[in-house]
């Protein structure tokens, strides 16, 4: 009885994602993607150092985007990092990644992305996401953050 339950909830549920959900095709977005170069732990708030990896996925199956812009900012919104200095094509369900090291606190625990792409054509906007990863003694912390688009283009 109780996985009938627990099964209703996630099916019945307006967070459960489903395979036949309409997804938006896009022509371009700008995504801004928190990253936490270091969170704080303890009453004295002391910093924790984590290792951040951008992931920028092309989920379509059949086209290819442009990614135009990649900057990494910090706390204050200081751009920190220029990560291209031309366009890359990023072909149909290809990924490509950029990491920020465990020892470059420089970002702070209010960094960011943003990232621009574009197509000529309607597609699946991809997955943008910073996945985060630190150990320090016997503790270890990952966790990972969506991106949010904050711009979307309209050709």
């Amino acid at each position: 009885m109780f996985l009938v339950f627990v099964l209703s909830l996630y099916f019945f549920s307006p967070l459960a994602s489903h395979a036949d959900e309409k997804k938006e095709l896009s022509y371009g977005q700008t995504i801004y993607v928190p990253a936490y170069s270091h969170i704080y732990i303890g009453d004295r708030e002391r910093p924790f150092l984590l290792t951040v990896t951008l992931s920028i996925r092309n989920i379509d199956p059949k086209k290819q985007i442009t990614i135009t812009t990649v900057d990494y900012y910090e706390t204050q919104g200081e751009r920190l990092k220029k990560n291209l200095d031309k366009p890359i094509i990023l072909n149909p369900l290809e990924s490509i990644r950029y990491i920020i090291p465990e020892k470059d606190k420089t970002g702070g625990s209010g960094a960011n992305f943003i990232v621009e792409w574009k197509s000529d054509h309607l597609v699946n906007p991809p997955i943008v996401e910073s996945i985060m990863i630190g150990t320090q003694s016997q503790q270890g912390i990952s966790f990972t953050s969506r991106g949010r688009v904050i711009i979307v283009s309209k050709e």
